[in-house]
C-alpha cells in the first residue's frame, strides 16, 4: 500500500530526468524533417540543471490517448499558445507560450494545484529550451491546426454585441453550499472590473447585483457564466442583464461592497472587511480574482484559477479585450477548483511533521470541511498521509481551504490521489496506530442533511467561533484554555444575545488551526462539549 502511492507523492516543479532534448545546449529546439510519428526516438534524456524560466514547457505523464487540443488547454488560462510539440510515445510534449511571465504563472500554479486530464495527473515545469521551431511534418500539421483552431475559436461574436447594461443579476440555484459575496466578486472579476456588489435572499433564493465598469465586461461573464455550477452538481449561476445602471451601496461589508470607496462604513451590527481580514479569508485554493495579466481565455474544465494574495490584487484589470474566449466548460464543472473526479473522495497530504502529527489530527482538520471516513499515515512515510472524505465535493473543499496551510510548523501540501479509498490494514497486521476508520465517529459536522454547518465552511483564519459554552464558562476561563499549549490570545468576544458562543483571536492563523485541532470537543463540564470552527469575522 504504502509503495503504491509512490506517483502521488512526486508532484512538484524539479526538472525531471525524462524531459526529452535534442542537444545540451538552451537553443531553440528544431524538430526533425524526418518525423515518422514516433518522435521520441530521436531524443536524449534531459540533463538536470537549474531550473531556470523559460517560455518553453515541459509536460510529463500525459494520458496515452491524449489532443492536441488538450494539451493547449492547459497553457491557454495563461496567456496565448504559440506553439506545441506532441511525443505521444513518451506521453509528453512541449508548450510554447508568448512570455516567460505566462509560462513562470504556468508552473507556479501547477505546482500548487496539479492539473488532471481524464482522471490521470500531469507535470508541467520548465524546459531548457527557449523556444520551439517545428517543421511540416504530419505530427506538426496536427499540432498547428490544433493550434489555428483554439485561436479563431476564441472570438466569440456573441461577446462583441453591444451590452444592454454593465450591471448584472446573478442568482445561484440549488445552494447546497455557502457562496460568499467574496466569491462572487473573485468569479467576476476574471472578466472585468468590478466596480460594486450587493447580494441579498429573494423568494428563498440567494441572489446578487454586480456591476462592471464596462458592458463588454459585463457580456463576456455573462456569455461564459451563465448555466456553469461553481461546484460539482449545485451552485449553479444564473445571470441576466439588470434595468439597473448602476448600483448605490451604502456600507463595505459581507452583504455589499463599493470597490472605488473603501473609505465607506461597514454599518450597524456588521463586521468590518478589513484588508488584511480579507487577504487572510482568502488563503491558498480559493477561488482567483482574476486571470493571469495577458491571458484572454477561460479555464477548461479540468484546471482552477490561481489563488492571489489578496482579493483586491485582480479587481482592477481591464476586460477581456472586446472578445470572449471561450473554452467552454461543462454543466458539471466547478469555476475556480480543479475538476475531482466523481468517486474520488481522497487526497494524498505531504510535507507533515512526521514527529507530531496523528490520524486524529488530521481528522479534526479535515473534518470541517467535511465529514472524515479515513486517515491513513504512511508507515515508511510518515510525513505523508491519506485522507478519505465522504465524497469528492468534501475533497476538493478541503483541498482548497487547507492546501498551503502552515500545520506543526510546515505548509500542507495536498493533492488528489490516485487512490479512490484508503485500505485498513489486515486482521492481525498492527501498523502502530497508523491507520484509523472514523465512518462512524460521532464528531461528524455534515452527517445530517441541510445541517447548518453546509453555511458555516470558512477558510482557516486567526480567529475561531466557538459554541455549545455553558454558563458557568467565564471569559477568562476560556483564555486560559486556549492559552494553555502557549498560544497568544489577542481578542475575545460574547456573542451579545447569546453566551453560548463566543470569538477568540489568536496570534496567527498557524495557532488558530492547533487551537482547533487540540479544542474541538473539548470538555468543558455540564455535559458541555465545546464546538470550535473557522470564523469569517474578526473581532
Amino acid at each position: 500500500m504504502d509503495g503504491s502511492v509512490h506517483q502521488d507523492l512526486t508532484v512538484g516543479t524539479k526538472r525531471g530526468s525524462d524531459e526529452l532534448l535534442s542537444s545540451v545546449s538552451n537553443g531553440p529546439y528544431i524538430m526533425n524533417t524526418t518525423a515518422n510519428g514516433n518522435d521520441s526516438k530521436k531524443f536524449k534524456g534531459d540533463l538536470r540543471g537549474p531550473n531556470v524560466p523559460s517560455r518553453v514547457l515541459h509536460i510529463r505523464k500525459l494520458p496515452i490517448d491524449i489532443t492536441e487540443t488538450e494539451v493547449i488547454s492547459l497553457g491557454l488560462p495563461f496567456g496565448d499558445v504559440t506553439n506545441l510539440l506532441m511525443l505521444k510515445a513518451k506521453n509528453q510534449a512541449f508548450l510554447e507560450m508568448n512570455s516567460e511571465e505566462a509560462a513562470q504563472n504556468m508552473v507556479g500554479y501547477y505546482s500548487t494545484v496539479m492539473p488532471i486530464i481524464r482522471q490521470q495527473p500531469v507535470f508541467v515545469q520548465f524546459s531548457n529550451h527557449k523556444e520551439l521551431k517545428t517543421d511540416n511534418s504530419p505530427n506538426q500539421e496536427r499540432a498547428q491546426a490544433a493550434l489555428r483552431a483554439l485561436s479563431s475559436s476564441h472570438v466569440d461574436t456573441a461577446a462583441l454585441v453591444v451590452a444592454p447594461s454593465s450591471v448584472l443579476r446573478v442568482v445561484v440555484e440549488n445552494l447546497l453550499y455557502p457562496v460568499s459575496l467574496d466569491a462572487l466578486c473573485q468569479i467576476f472579476s476574471k472578466f472585468g472590473t468590478v466596480l460594486r456588489i450587493i447580494v441579498f435572499t429573494k423568494n428563498n433564493q440567494f441572489q446578487a447585483l454586480l456591476q462592471y465598469a464596462e458592458g463588454a465586461s459585463a457580456q463576456a461573464a455573462k456569455v461564459s457564466l451563465d448555466g456553469q455550477n461553481i461546484y460539482n452538481g449545485c451552485c449553479t449561476l444564473r445571470i441576466s442583464f439588470s434595468k439597473l445602471t448602476t448600483l448605490n451601496v451604502k456600507y463595505n461589508n459581507d452583504k455589499s461592497r463599493d470597490f472605488t470607496r473603501p473609505d465607506l462604513p461597514s454599518g450597524d451590527g456588521q463586521p468590518t472587511m478589513e484588508h488584511q481580514a480579507m487577504a487572510t479569508a482568502f488563503g491558498p485554493g480559493i477561488i482567483s480574482a482574476s486571470p493571469y495579466t495577458g491571458a484572454t481565455h477561460a479555464f477548461p474544465p479540468a484546471f482552477a484559477l490561481q489563488p492571489v494574495s489578496s482579493p483586491y490584487a485582480g479587481l482592477t484589470m481591464s476586460g477581456l479585450p472586446g472578445t470572449l474566449a471561450s473554452l467552454t466548460l461543462p454543466a458539471g464543472a466547478r469555476l475556480g477548483f480543479p475538476a475531482i473526479p466523481a468517486g474520488h473522495s481522497v487526497v494524498l497530504v505531504s510535507n507533515l511533521n512526521a514527529e507530531r502529527v496523528t490520524p486524529h489530527c488530521l481528522f479534526i482538520l479535515f473534518g470541517v470541511y467535511g465529514d472524515v471516513m479515513r486517515v491513513k499515515i504512511l508507515f515508511n512515510k510518515k510525513e505523508n498521509a491519506l485522507v478519505q472524505m465522504s465524497d469528492s465535493t468534501q475533497a476538493q473543499l478541503a483541498m482548497s481551504h487547507l492546501n498551503g496551510q502552515r500545520l506543526h510548523g510546515r505548509p500542507l501540501r495536498i493533492t488528489l490521489s490516485k487512490h479512490t479509498s484508503v485500505q485498513l490494514p489486515r486482521e492481525g497486521h498492527e501498523d502502530q496506530g497508523l491507520t484509523k476508520d472514523y465512518s462512524s465517529s460521532p464528531l461528524h459536522r455534515f452527517k445530517k442533511p441541510g445541517s447548518k454547518n453546509y453555511s458555516n465552511i470558512f477558510p482557516p483564519s486567526a480567529t475561531l467561533h466557538l459554541s455549545n459554552i455553558p454558563p458557568s464558562v467565564v471569559e477568562d476561563d476560556l483564555k486560559m484554555l486556549f492559552s494553555s499549549s502557549g498560544a497568544v490570545v489577542k481578542a475575545f468576544k460574547f456573542f451579545q444575545k447569546d453566551h453560548k458562543m463566543a470569538l477568540i483571536q489568536m496570534g496567527s492563523v498557524e495557532e488558530a488551526i492547533e487551537c482547533l485541532i487540540q479544542l474541538h470537543n473539548h470538555d468543558l463540564g455540564e455535559n458541555h462539549h465545546l464546538r470550535v470552527s473557522f470564523s469569517k469575522s474578526s473581532i
